[in-house]
């Protein structure tokens, strides 16, 4: 009796169906960044010297991003590296969409990203606090108030 090994048609690690949530996770990290900087998946893939087809698939963690290309995607992005691993073992129901008890993250969706540059781009810090007041107070009177996790389920259901 032979046991055969998968085929691979150009070496390297067997192709996964569902790409690993380390992989996803470090993804949104660099779309977060890089959405936050306001700088487009083009521009940082000529600083990588890429396609931007292939800072997307970074970033949906289809494709894995190698040590080195971390690396340059944190001074890119002015971050240390271990900013792209951080938040990974908080996350409340880390996993896939569609697994019972997963929860999405809202700092992955593009509003709350635009919404922290905005915020930021308020040059006057006396009107920056009354804003950040009042958001936390709006928040507060809401009556799915206090966690990230209700935001997210909110939104989903």
């Amino acid at each position: 009796m032979t046991i055969e090994a998968p085929v691979r048609k150009r070496g390297g690690r067997p192709r996964m169906e569902v790409p690993s949530p380390i992989d996803v996770h470090v993804g949104s990290r660099v779309k977060q960044r890089r959405v936050v900087l306001g700088m487009s998946q083009d521009k940082l893939a000529k600083e990588l010297g890429l396609t931007f087809q292939q800072v997307q698939k970074y970033e949906r963690g289809t494709n894995r991003i190698g040590a080195s290309r971390l690396h340059d995607m944190s001074r890119i992005l002015t971050v240390p590296v271990a900013f792209f691993f951080e938040e990974m073992n908080n996350q409340a129901g880390f996993g896939e969409p569609g697994q019972e008890g997963y929860i999405a993250n809202p700092l992955d969706k593009r509003e709350t990203l635009e919404l922290v540059r905005a915020y930021y781009r308020i040059a006057d810090p006396t009107v920056r606090k009354r804003i950040f007041d009042m958001v936390k107070a709006i928040g507060n009177s809401s009556p799915t108030t206090g966690t990230v996790a209700a935001a997210a389920n909110e939104e989903a259901g």
